[in-house]
């Protein structure tokens, strides 16, 4: 008698954890921080993986529950710093797709800005919000950062992100001069995608800190 309540309890148990399992990523998917906050209340693991091996964080990216995304990242125990399958951190993801306030819960929790290879404000600047740069410059992120193929954070703004986050960069710091792999700077970045202006800036720049002429002219 005493065998079978048991294999009633753990039964019953089994499909509770089911359903919260269920419940987890059908919350995420969603976008309800509220129903989230239940199940973690109930001891429901914030760091539970779908049955295809994604990451919670990495969902609620895929869905743009970002939300649900901010109550994960609020959880104590949640591994805030972990990369997706592509070695993305959800900083990175956060700074790409332009969530100020995720990225800066992240930064409260300790997310590592530097880091081999892509960082953080490589991603903040190939996206189109250029206050995710001048956030993670704040924090201190390394401004000449370099890829595996060489690219520098400018080099991603001046092709990819906004002309206004690749200023950002330069009055912050960054060097115009590096070159990539491929010999290219970032005023070739800028070339590439017909923003001339910018291009002529970039060059300019470079001059002034390699000391040409423009540095003679400019301080004029």
């Amino acid at each position: 008698m005493r065998r079978f309540i048991y294999l009633i309890v753990i039964t019953l148990f089994s499909s509770a954890n089911a359903d919260s399992y269920d419940d987890f990523f059908r919350a995420i998917r969603a976008d309800d921080p509220r129903s989230l906050s239940a199940l973690f209340a109930r001891g429901f693991d914030p760091n539970t993986i779908d049955p295809q091996g994604r990451t919670p964080l990495s969902l609620a990216f895929h869905y743009e529950a970002y939300a649900a995304a901010l109550a994960l990242v609020s959880h104590p125990d949640f591994r805030f710093d972990e990369p997706n399958a592509a070695g993305e951190t959800p900083l990175m993801l956060a700074a790409l797709r332009g969530q100020w306030e995720l990225a800066r819960a992240l930064l409260v929790r300790g997310a590592r800005l530097e880091r081999p290879g892509w960082t953080p404000l490589h991603y903040a600047a190939a996206g189109a919000d250029p206050r995710l740069v001048q956030l993670l410059i704040g924090h201190g992120a390394p401004l000449d950062a370099r890829a595996p193929n060489g690219n520098t954070p400018l080099m991603m703004a001046a092709r990819h992100g906004s002309e206004a986050g690749a200023w950002a960069l330069l009055q912050a710091g960054a060097d115009p001069r590096l070159r990539n792999q491929d010999g290219l700077t970032a005023a070739d970045f800028a070339r590439s995608v017909d923003r001339v202006n910018l291009a002529r800036d970039l060059e300019r720049r470079s001059s002034m800190r390699s000391g040409g002429p423009d540095s003679v002219s400019e301080s004029r």
